[in-house]
């Protein structure tokens, strides 16, 4: 990876990649436009590891209690994710275009209090929500493949190799070694174990 004062050099955005991101010398971003969310205070809000790729409309909307770490030779094309605590991808995870990783609803569930923060949001500078709702940390599990569309909820552990097929709605934990598809998502098979 080039980068100078944390500028990529192949970069069309001008902004840089900011200093609390981990990067392995062997991770590829595309641009640093993937961190214009990121507002993590962590020593280090995330991780990039070795190999691992992160590909144009990837988005890491991470507020300030956040950290997010991406596998080896992990890949997210255009994903979203979502993180208020904690947010693991494992390696060699596969995450499609237009997924959702989200750790936090961020907003409450009683309508009086959800109203009263939207209001807030329109005298607020930036113009943003803030984290008002439980984080519940998200785990992607090594060699996993989430299909496009798909929307990973809080609290929810995706065990090693297993697939969540597209346009699904993940709202529990999904075993390892198998398929699970829908909204909301149900495990449709099982894998053949993983050779060692």
């Amino acid at each position: 990876m080039t980068m100078a004062g944390r500028k990529l050099s192949w970069d069309w955005y001008e902004g840089v990649v900011p200093e609390n991101v981990a990067l392995d010398e062997t991770a590829y971003i595309e641009t640093a436009f993937s961190f214009t969310l990121f507002r993590s205070k962590q020593a280090e809000g995330a991780r990039i590891g070795r190999g691992a790729s992160t590909y144009g409309g990837t988005m890491f909307d991470v507020g300030p209690a956040g950290k997010v770490s991406v596998g080896e030779f992990a890949m997210l094309n255009g994903a979203w994710v979502i993180c208020e605590e904690r947010v693991e991808i494992g390696d060699h995870a596969l995450i499609s275009w237009n997924v959702v990783l989200m750790d936090s609803y961020r907003l409450p569930r009683d309508v009086e209090a959800r109203r009263a923060e939207l209001e807030r949001v329109a005298r607020r500078e930036p113009r943003r929500i803030e984290s008002q709702a439980e984080a519940r940390p998200v785990v992607i599990g090594a060699n996993v493949w989430i299909g496009f569309d798909s929307c990973i909820l809080p609290g929810v552990t995706i065990g090693q190799g297993s697939i969540v097929g597209a346009r699904s709605v993940v709202y529990e934990d999904v075993p390892p070694m198998c398929v699970v598809a829908g909204n909301p998502a149900r495990v449709i098979r099982k894998l053949t174990e993983e050779p060692t």
